[in-house]
């Protein structure tokens, strides 16, 4: 039996039961369901210091995240759309991380947004990913209006949007599982 996936989610806002939290949290549970082995970042309990903050390059969270992020298969990020890009908190997250970290490994992009739905954010994480020598997978999920996106039992309330994510979560562990190959051949 080949050793489980490990994916690891990164949410743009706080705290993780916010909109977008739940929608990082279904993805990881499909995730799951599926075999992989998961693991979120909980901001609020370990937040990372900003990028050249006095002492910052020898904070203990920063290398446990450099590590955990070292470690991982693949990466769902999930972020509100602000002002037509991704959060500050994402942002400040993906500082913290180098090709040397999740470099050749899959990724997946997730948006919430208030209003109507734009790729804005998406695109931008897909540059930042980029850079990051990572594989963005093709499918996304951007979530229109999303205050209004799931019922009282946290369930879409636009059955295509389930439809959509399923598929985004089965491409980021092919993806994932076609990159560990190739690495572990390298």
């Amino acid at each position: 039996m080949s050793t489980p996936l490990r994916i690891l989610g990164l949410s743009g806002s706080l705290p993780l039961s916010s909109t977008n939290g739940h929608l990082l949290e279904k993805a990881m549970g499909l995730a799951q369901e599926r075999g992989a082995e998961i693991c979120i970042w909980d901001f609020e309990e370990k937040p990372l210091p900003i990028v050249g903050a006095e002492g910052s390059w020898q904070d203990p969270t920063v290398k446990e995240f450099q590590e955990l992020a070292s470690s991982m298969d693949g990466y769902i990020l999930s972020t509100p759309e602000y002002h037509g890009s991704y959060s500050s908190l994402m942002k400040q997250q993906l500082d913290w991380v180098y090709s040397s970290h999740v470099g050749k490994r899959a990724f997946a992009l997730m948006a919430t947004l208030g209003g109507v739905s734009s790729s804005n954010a998406l695109n931008h994480l897909r540059i930042v990913t980029r850079w990051l020598h990572g594989y963005c997978i093709p499918e996304q999920l951007a979530v229109p209006h999303a205050k209004n996106a799931f019922d009282e039992g946290g369930e879409f309330t636009d059955p295509e949007l389930d439809g959509r994510l399923t598929r985004m979560v089965s491409s980021l562990l092919e993806t994932a599982t076609s990159l560990r190959d190739r690495r572990g051949s390298d």
